[in-house]
């Protein structure tokens, strides 16, 4: 039984031990796994006969698309076909002496295949066991398809993120399927440990939607309380382009408000009474904020940023993703790791925050669909023969080698 398995944590590898069934596809639940596997753990990603969709989403390098490459770093692939009575037999063998299990179809799919928590954990009660879905497990929307997208929509961050255009926009990346895998390995980490004293896991039930509503914390409250949506927090904070590019400005306290005029060369910005406040600058934002925009422009974001910093105002320059991978301070701190894909090429991602050491730089880079699948049946207890016997009927997939 997994639970009665003793781990062999070490800071650089607490999960080390801990074996992990990744049968999910695209972002979260693969991001979940993924991290897992930065923690020591040995991830078997369980792909299907035409592999992980987001091998397919995207520019294609080699085998992968940088979505599939980032979030399957740290993993074996295993290619088996569950909707063949043998690949189903496998993966609920697998499933016997696994730790964790995360699936990601949706709900109901992995009952009706014989992968489902009830009939899985009656073998292996120490089993933790993760769902991730759009809307959750039950309720009434609990079939709906969900993605990233209808997660934002549905959740509320869209409506918050307005553009200059007026217009609500979701957010340039995947934050929700993210934020998900996030919660979701929280989720899994508090299990285990609970398991450790308990001595069995639990089904958990994770979704897109409520992931992303968790993000919005106090805009939920501000909004019943206001009695709909709330003024600004804080006026004049907002993006500006500058003679040669952009720049965050922002202000969290009343004297940065006078600090940011006297930077800018607008004392009379600070004596206003239409800009006395927070709550009179909200009200009055369409008188202020263009004149600084008039102001920005004038000078380099380099001398905009020596002088907001030597006022101690809040700033920063906006980059784009590569000149974030190029800034000295990404550089200085080990904010990137990169690992050489074959058939792709180096792939570059943000560090995982909190873990030890450099350990994340040791994970081996995401496998092609099938890569490891011998020699995961032969840990298994597979013989030559017999998992020849499974390539031929198609139950399992080996990749070339």
């Amino acid at each position: 039984m997994a639970g009665e398995r003793k781990l062999t944590p070490t800071h650089e590898a607490p999960y080390r031990g801990l074996k992990v069934l990744d049968f999910g596809q695209g972002i979260a639940s693969p991001y979940c796994a993924m991290l897992l596997g930065v923690y020591g753990a040995d991830v078997i990603k369980v792909e299907p006969p035409e592999g992980d969709w987001s091998r397919y989403l995207g520019t294609t390098y080699g085998n992968h698309t940088t979505l599939s490459a980032v979030y399957n770093r740290g993993k074996r692939s295993l290619c088996l076909d569950i909707k063949h009575k043998d690949g189903i037999a496998i993966a609920q063998g697998l499933a016997k002496n696994a730790d964790v299990l995360i699936e990601g179809f949706r709900p109901g799919v992995a009952e009706r295949l014989g992968l489902g928590y009830e009939s899985l954990s009656r073998d292996n009660p120490g089993l933790v066991y993760l769902s991730i879905s759009g809307f959750g497990q039950s309720g009434p929307y609990a079939k709906r398809p969900g993605s990233d997208s209808v997660a934002q929509a549905f959740s509320g961050l869209v409506s918050v993120n307005l553009g200059t255009d007026g217009v609500p926009h979701r957010v340039g990346t995947t934050i929700s399927d993210v934020v998900t895998g996030v919660y979701a390995f929280q989720a899994i980490a508090t299990t285990l440990f609970a398991r450790a004293t308990v001595g069995t896991g639990r089904w958990i039930d994770v979704n897109l939607c409520q992931s992303t509503a968790a993000l919005l914390g106090h805009k939920v409250a501000e909004f019943i309380l206001e009695g709909g949506a709330p003024r600004a927090l804080n006026v004049p904070a907002g993006t500006y382009q500058t003679q040669d590019g952009w720049m965050m400005v922002t202000l969290v306290n009343e004297p940065q408000y006078k600090r940011l005029c006297a930077a800018i060369g607008r004392d009379d910005l600070a004596s206003d009474p239409r800009f006395a406040d927070f709550a009179r600058r909200a009200d009055a934002a369409d008188a202020l904020i263009p004149q600084l925009r008039e102001i920005f422009p004038t000078l380099s974001t380099e001398a905009w940023l020596s002088r907001l910093h030597a006022a101690d105002i809040i700033a920063e320059r906006i980059l784009n993703p590569g000149e974030w991978l190029r800034n000295a301070h990404v550089a200085a701190t080990n904010a990137s790791v990169c690992q050489e894909t074959p058939g792709v090429g180096p792939v570059y991602t943000p560090r995982t925050p909190g873990i030890a050491s450099l350990s994340e730089d040791r994970l081996c880079p995401a496998p092609d669909v099938g890569q490891d699948s011998y020699d995961v049946l032969t840990e298994a207890g597979f013989d030559r023969a017999a998992i020849d016997g499974l390539v031929q009927c198609g139950a399992v997939r080996q990749a070339k080698r």
